[in-house]
């Protein structure tokens, strides 16, 4: 996997300055928010995989910032570590109550604190919550999300799917290849979080795969913009050669060279509007189809 990324929420510039030296130092992606409001943006922005979060903070405070965490399914997910002064038992109920993983008080012990945001992300992978390489929901929260909008009416699924995928891997390498994956993370949130509604899912089903839950007037509108700008944007991740040729020399099952294509994003979408859906495979499983149906409208 690549680095992990985590969101340092702390108005006081001396101790998020040294937060972001000390878990940069152990090869974490760190970012810093001084407020409560900039941190919600740069959560929507890219998904950290933790959050250590001041509760004390200059607009709104630490427990607001994780109510709204809570409360949006793009967000609910990501585990948070409470970091304040007050070392009182209210003030820990109350942060547990809404939900945060870990507290820990200021003045803190470093490698306590590196212990804690260890094993917060490690229960989140192994419980199989998010996808390591994202950061977006994965295996159990995907299942959630499907077994609560079966019992919906407006909702429509797009399955979408990185195309030759393998073939990039084969020639440039998994750090490359994940880096594809992250990229893809970034672009369907940010697609979504323009032309989406606020309560859309985005999931990483595993591999090249990825999921979205969104209306059934939305996710058409999305789906399209995220394919255009993923066939264009992601030729970056290529060399100049490949790009110019459109193709990259790949080996086959037999271990002989072939052209393979540039990568290209596909995608399915189902709807209750279309089909009457008995349980959750079914919706997954057309929804597979119709994207394999994409690929071929595209060949």
């Amino acid at each position: 996997m690549g680095k992990a990324r985590l969101l340092v929420v702390e108005d006081d510039p001396d101790i998020s300055n040294m937060l972001k030296i000390y878990f940069s130092g152990l090869d974490y992606d760190v970012d810093v928010a001084l407020r409560g409001n900039d941190a919600l943006e740069k959560t929507r922005q890219v998904l950290p995989h933790l959050i250590i979060l001041d509760i004390m903070l200059p607009d709104i405070d630490g427990y607001e910032v994780c109510r709204n965490l809570r409360t949006s399914t793009r967000t609910s997910h990501i585990p948070v570590i409470f970091l304040t002064q007050k070392d009182e038992r209210s003030d820990k109920l109350q942060g547990l109550e809404l939900g945060a993983d870990d507290y820990i008080t200021k003045p803190f012990d470093i490698e306590e604190l590196k212990l804690r945001v260890k094993g917060a992300i490690r229960r989140s992978e192994r419980e199989s919550l998010t996808d390591p390489r994202s950061g977006l929901p994965a295996g159990r929260l995907i299942e959630e999300q499907l077994r609560r909008i079966i019992r919906e009416e407006d909702w429509a699924l797009a399955d979408l799917r990185i195309g030759d995928f393998a073939s990039f891997n084969d020639v440039y390498g998994f750090v490359a290849g994940d880096d594809v994956l992250r990229f893809s993370a970034m672009l369907l949130g940010e697609v979504v979080d323009e032309h989406g509604t606020t309560n859309d899912f985005i999931g990483h089903a595993g591999g090249d795969n990825f999921i979205i839950i969104s209306t059934d007037e939305a996710v058409r509108k999305t789906v399209k913009v995220i394919k255009e700008r993923f066939d264009e944007e992601v030729q970056t991740h290529y060399n100049f050669m490949d790009r110019e040729q459109g193709f990259v020399q790949a080996p086959n099952a037999d271990g002989e060279m072939v052209q393979s294509p540039l990568m290209t994003m596909t995608a399915g979408v189902v709807s209750p509007k279309e089909h009457r859906f008995a349980d959750i495979r079914e919706i997954t499983e057309m929804a597979a189809e119709a994207r394999r149906n994409d690929t071929k409208t595209e060949a």
